[in-house]
């Protein structure tokens, strides 16, 4: 029924379950993947506009990595210009025939704009669009707390002399945190709703 599903994602923790769903759903019908990430337009310059690409390119690569988990097929992208406007033709260059998101970005503004972002999909798109509420309280907030769990998930997969590389970081729900180990680079995700930590991926962290 669906071949190819776009997750439309700018990293917030509002976009946690949507992507689970999404997930689920190309899972069901051995569909394509598609992880979008939009850098909004705005009046800031450069600055704003590097450090937003860099969440936006975090927040694509969150959901690379959940769908190789899950053995699916998965493309990725990280587009600048007016979020709805990007989404909408993505999907029709790419011969998208489901939009899965989430109703609420971060915190203030940003859950006002994904909000909007949303509402403008629904009414415009030419495919369907499956809307995700987010409904989980985020419980470990501590970037400390999150270390101490992925310090404790690789050694109990058996790495030894773990070390923090750079700064931990969350994205779409998780805390990615990149470690050195005695057997090389290593990177874990904490999910800060559960607290379950999984190893991610081998090799350098971002």
């Amino acid at each position: 029924m669906y071949t190819d599903v776009l997750i439309p994602t700018d990293g917030s923790d509002g976009t946690r379950r949507a992507i689970t769903h999404g997930l689920t759903i190309a899972d069901r019908f051995d569909a394509t993947v598609h992880a979008l990430s939009v850098v909004p337009e705005g009046p800031l310059g450069s600055l704003e506009s590097d450090g937003a690409r860099r969440a936006a390119q975090r927040a694509v690569a969150r959901v690379e990595a959940d769908a190789r988990d899950g053995g699916l097929p998965v493309t990725t992208a990280v587009r600048r210009g007016v979020p709805h406007e990007e989404i909408l033709d993505y999907a029709d260059e790419e011969g998208v025939d489901l939009i899965v998101m989430g109703t609420q970005g971060r915190t203030g503004l940003d859950r006002v704009l994904v909000g909007s972002v949303t509402e403008r999909l629904v009414r415009m798109a030419d495919v369907p669009v499956v809307t995700v509420r987010l409904t989980d309280e985020i419980s470990i907030e501590d970037v400390d707390e999150a270390i101490r769990l992925a310090r404790e998930r690789a050694e109990s997969a058996g790495y030894p002399d773990v070390s923090i590389v750079g700064e931990p970081h969350r994205t779409s729900g998780s805390w990615i945190v990149n470690l050195e180990t005695a057997s090389g680079p290593v990177q874990v995700a904490v999910d800060a709703v559960s607290g379950e930590a999984r190893i991610a991926e081998r090799g350098e962290g971002d």
